[in-house]
């Protein structure tokens, strides 16, 4: 049945209790990350720390979530223990799916668990459980355990777990959805860990009514066959994002080492076909997705205590491969996945660990830190000390790495070496493309290299024009944003079009939103933004280190001038949006 009013499940934790909330908004926010943002103008703190009880942290999904293909993904949003603002980050997986059976359409928490917790709910039931003894626990392990705990309905339960990464506050700490999934970004872990949540389990035990008549499933057939027979989706099938490997490398776009080199040859034992022919062990997809994005691949250990093999599963796309990859030096897929696995049971973010990693080997080379930092001698292509690493990076095994996990820059700045950390707003992206991307990234809403598609103009483009660049970057948001409301994954972006999504929300019941996309994309937008303003947002706060001014790609050396230009204007045309709301 549809729904123009949300509804919410808002708990506090301290009590282990919860309310449904209605609220009214649907027409002016839609769902996803417009959604987030309204529940954070009524339940955020943006005055107090991060980690304050009353902090919210939300998930939100959207009005599509369940009714068409793609429209999988959830909207995790909290104030950022790494740079102190409102935030964003997004997860595929069962989450979404799960929480449309529950018949919510977000979940808020508050407060602070009396003691380490599991938090159980569905549409009739919720249950703050002890979970004192999983602490210090990896997410593999735990989860294990997390399933005995909470039995029944694994077909639409989800679990959302963090590591230990996340219990000790790390910026870097991620939320492990469903084992393959992840809320990466921005230390959204870390977030669940103040909380004193261990796992949310929800157990979609209800169900919801799909549109009756011919036109409804006569759309949804019409979409069934957009996302599985074009090109673009067939390439997220078959060898994935991965496959960009190779591109990036040939136009010298591919961070090595670093970002000392965008191209290497090393590339031909570590690309997307590499990875397949030698590592794929089966597809995997996000609950109401026919596209099976999700590559899984396999390790295997001899294992000392009974001298026999151990198979191990690792999910791998082409930002984790980049980032315990090329960023680090290792050329063999198998070491990669060794690396991600360890960077999974901690529940550490594989590119801001990786990218940290790549910081802390080249600050060793300069000799402002040594293995009595890094409690191992990192070098580049050694796989083996970065597993070991990574494991200290995700625990906090000493004091800097307890600091790294705060974020590179803040590391730089005890230590030194702030010119060589890859940091664009957060540890970058794996895109080396060009001065679009490195300033859209640095003040993007979510440091994310989805944000916009810069990564892609750059590509394209090499006139150095920055008013056609930037007016391109305020042009492609709010479709974005619209999106990520609905909440659909931005890989099928090329066929939900605003006449696509327009079509699909009138179809399901939703008349007015269908007919006013522009607007309220334009509203969503602005929100966001408004909201991460009141929580201290400046775009002068966030720099670029000199590292992304010495990068080469296919256009030549990277142009200063233009860069600095991109940025400032780019930061210019946020604030007039901020103001003009």
């Amino acid at each position: 049945m549809i729904r123009e009013e949300f509804r919410i499940l808002l708990i506090d934790t301290t009590v282990g209790k919860g309310k449904v909330v209605h609220l009214d908004g649907r027409n002016e926010v839609a769902g996803g990350s417009g959604l987030a943002a309204l529940l954070y103008v009524k339940y955020g703190q943006p005055n107090l720390p991060w980690n304050d009880p009353a902090q919210p942290l939300i998930f939100a999904i959207g009005p599509l979530t369940g009714l068409f293909p793609l429209m999988s993904k959830m909207v995790c949003s909290f104030k950022s223990n790494y740079h102190g603002e409102y935030t964003e980050s997004h997860a595929g997986g069962r989450a979404a799916l799960s929480l449309r059976f529950s018949d919510y359409d977000a979940l808020v928490l508050v407060g602070r668990a009396k003691k380490l917790s599991c938090l159980s709910i569905g549409a009739n039931h919720l249950q703050l459980k002890d979970a004192t003894f999983l602490r210090g626990m990896d997410a593999e392990s735990s989860g294990k355990l997390i399933r005995r705990m909470f039995k029944g309905g694994s077909g639409h339960r989800s679990i959302m777990r963090i590591g230990p990464s996340g219990e000790l506050g790390s910026a870097m700490a991620c939320v492990n959805v469903d084992t393959y999934r992840h809320f990466g970004r921005m230390g959204g872990g870390a977030a669940m860990g103040a909380k004193n949540i261990k796992a949310i389990v929800i157990h979609g035990d209800s169900d919801f009514t799909l549109p009756g008549g011919k036109e409804y499933s006569c759309l949804y057939e019409e979409i069934y066959k957009k996302v599985t027979s074009t090109d673009m989706m067939r390439k997220y099938h078959n060898l994935g994002t991965a496959a960009n490997l190779q591109g990036l490398n040939d136009i010298d776009s591919l961070p090595w080492r670093n970002l000392q080199q965008t191209s290497d040859p090393g590339i031909a034992t570590i690309t997307g076909k590499s990875f397949a022919d030698e590592t794929l062990l089966r597809n995997g997809a996000c609950s109401g997705c026919p596209v099976g994005c999700i590559h899984i691949g396999f390790i295997r250990e001899k294992m000392a205590a009974d001298n026999r093999y151990h198979y191990h599963q690792v999910a791998y796309d082409y930002e984790p491969i980049f980032a315990a990859g090329t960023m680090l030096g290792v050329t063999n897929s198998f070491d990669v996945l060794r690396i991600l696995e360890v960077m999974e049971k901690v529940g550490l973010d594989a590119m801001s660990g990786g990218v940290a990693l790549g910081w802390a080997t080249e600050a060793t080379e300069q000799g402002l830190i040594s293995e009595k930092e890094t409690l191992v001698p990192l070098v580049f292509g050694d796989a083996a000390a970065y597993q070991q690493a990574a494991r200290h990076l995700g625990r906090g095994s000493n004091d800097f790495y307890r600091l790294l996990g705060q974020g590179t820059l803040k590391a730089a700045a005890v230590y030194g070496g702030g010119e060589f950390g890859c940091v664009l707003g957060q540890e970058m992206a794996g895109y080396a493309t060009g001065e679009l991307f490195f300033a859209a990234q640095t003040l993007g809403f979510r440091h994310s290299h989805l944000d916009t598609g810069a990564y892609s103009y750059d590509q394209k483009n090499n006139d150095r024009d920055v008013t056609r660049a930037v007016d391109f970057l305020i042009t492609d948001e709010p479709g974005r944003a619209f999106l990520t409301s609905m909440v659909g994954c931005l890989f099928a972006r090329s066929v939900y079009t605003e006449e696509q999504l327009a079509e699909c929300l009138q179809t399901v019941g939703f008349d007015t939103l269908s007919g006013s996309i522009g607007k309220v994309a334009e509203h969503i937008r602005t929100l966001r933004w408004q909201v991460r303003a009141q929580t201290g947002f400046d775009p002068d706060n966030f720099s670029i280190p000199k590292r992304f001014y010495q990068v080469k790609t296919w256009k030549g050396q990277i142009d200063k001038t233009y860069l600095d230009n991109l940025k400032k204007e780019y930061g210019r045309r946020i604030e007039a949006i901020i103001g003009a709301g």
